[in-house]
């Protein structure tokens, strides 16, 4: 297909490598039926000689496209138009040196870095995402958008649409474990929420058939645009590090589109010879949900230059289904069985030397409880990722000084009941929500402290702490 503008629609499939422009609307390659990828003929368009050249966007906050912390790296995003582009202001995040949840996990001091994304007006990394879908989507004249979502996609599409204006947006959630801070934000914003008989995976099947048969534009992650938002996560942890490059990110795997998207950015900022060289990526599933760790480090499943091995994927699946399992944990932002962003992942493994690990709720829980002592609540998910800082110093892959950034991909207010359970003293309830999940112990809690109504009482108790 000729092509005449520098960005385009790329197959995945080396044995296909099918290119489409952006203007059309496509969540898998007409030709073969793989992922795409949005990518760009380089030598067309003007690319910074280094990465201090964004700095001096800081200077222009007041114009909407530089206080984005996603649309003020447009030139390495550049498939939208500047007047075409739909910004709420997502991406004001920050990056912190946390020196006690280093601690915990055993690194050095000045060593451990906490990314929270938890800032973004919907409380998560995804409207990184949705800003540059919703962008897309507004290119191609699209009218309604519809995702299957565990919490996060569904409030941040819906917060976009309420908030533009542009989109009639419908979402799909499953009637398992769904966290009522980001169901309300759904409701809130005023998308139809259909919630059906089943999970995350169940809904994702059926919202592509929808979209596809109703020609509705579909927001999840097996949409390219959308990774290529969440590319931006990678340049605002350069940024906040004065672009020098960290020695590891970890960040939690559910749908692996952070995972994917964060090779891309790396594998074209080297290309570009904007990095000398690519930081290694820990992806970090829940035991529950632990499909990437163990297609890829128990049946060795590799990308393998863009031809994983399918045989791997359809008996791992095959039997998944035969034996009726379904994914199951506490971080209900990962709880996937059928990550659609597999292959992708796979590819950043690749780029990055990366590796997976799975860690238990418990482990989980624990390692959230000091990101909130350490000033950062952040919903259970994001604490996969400091859970696996620490398992991965005990093995000795990460060492005490290396540089390492955890990617808080939520807020703690997405899902406080969990939070509440954790640190009560209520034996029923800590049972009923956590107990379920294999959490039988909270050593870090923080409990409150009953006391009579007694100013005498109330003093003894302050003066005891």
């Amino acid at each position: 297909m000729s092509l005449t503008e520098p960005a385009f629609q790329h197959c995945t499939n080396p044995d296909c490598d099918a290119r489409y422009p952006v203007q059309e609307t496509l969540t898998a390659c007409p030709a073969c039926g793989e992922l795409l990828d949005i990518d760009y003929d380089w030598d067309r368009l003007p690319v910074p000689r280094n990465l201090r050249e964004f700095e001096a966007r800081w200077g222009r906050r007041h114009e909407p496209l530089e206080f984005s912390g996603v649309w003020r790296f447009r030139q390495l995003l550049p498939f939208a138009p500047d007047d075409q582009i739909v910004t709420i202001g997502e991406g004001q995040t920050i990056l912190q040196d946390s020196h006690a949840v280093a601690a915990w996990c055993g690194m050095n001091a000045g060593s451990l870095f906490l990314q929270y994304e938890g800032l973004n007006p919907s409380g998560s990394f995804k409207d990184n995402g949705m800003t540059a879908a919703v962008t897309h989507a507004r290119m191609v004249g699209a009218q309604h958008a519809a995702c299957a979502s565990t919490g996060n996609t569904s409030a941040s599409l819906a917060i976009f649409a309420s908030t533009t204006r542009r989109l009639q947006v419908i979402v799909f959630v499953g009637s398992g474990k769904i966290a009522y801070g980001k169901l309300s934000q759904a409701l809130d914003y005023g998308s139809k929420t259909i919630q059906i008989q089943g999970d995350f995976d169940d809904a994702m099947r059926q919202v592509q058939e929808v979209c596809k048969h109703e020609k509705i534009y579909l927001c999840n992650s097996v949409n390219p645009f959308r990774l290529e938002g969440q590319k931006t996560i990678i340049f605002r942890i350069l940024e906040s590090l004065r672009w020098e490059v960290p020695d590891w990110i970890v960040v939690p795997g559910g749908n692996l589109g952070n995972s994917s998207a964060f090779g891309k950015a790396l594998a074209e900022l080297k290309k570009l010879g904007l990095i000398n060289r690519v930081p290694r990526l820990a992806i970090i599933n829940a035991a529950g949900a632990n499909t990437l760790w163990q297609l890829h480090e128990q049946h060795n499943l590799r990308w393998n230059a863009g031809r994983p091995d399918r045989a791997i994927i359809q008996k791992f699946y095959g039997a998944m289904d035969a034996a009726g399992h379904r994914a199951s944990t506490l971080a209900t932002a990962i709880q996937i069985n059928r990550p659609v962003n597999l292959k992708k992942a796979l590819r950043a493994l690749d780029v990055t030397d990366g590796i997976v690990r799975q860690v238990s709720d418990q482990e989980i829980l624990d390692a959230k409880a000091q990101v909130g002592a350490g000033g950062f609540g952040c919903e259970p998910a994001s604490a996969a990722s400091v859970a696996g800082v620490r398992l991965l110093r005990n093995e000795g892959v990460i060492a005490p000084s290396d540089r390492v950034v955890c990617v808080l991909t939520g807020h703690q207010l997405k899902d406080p009941t969990t939070t509440v359970a954790y640190h009560a003293r209520d034996p029923e309830q800590f049972e009923r929500v956590l107990g379920s999940q294999g959490v039988h112990a909270a050593p870090y809690a923080n409990s409150p402290i009953a006391v009579a109504n007694d100013l005498g009482q109330i003093m003894d108790v302050i003066r005891r702490s």
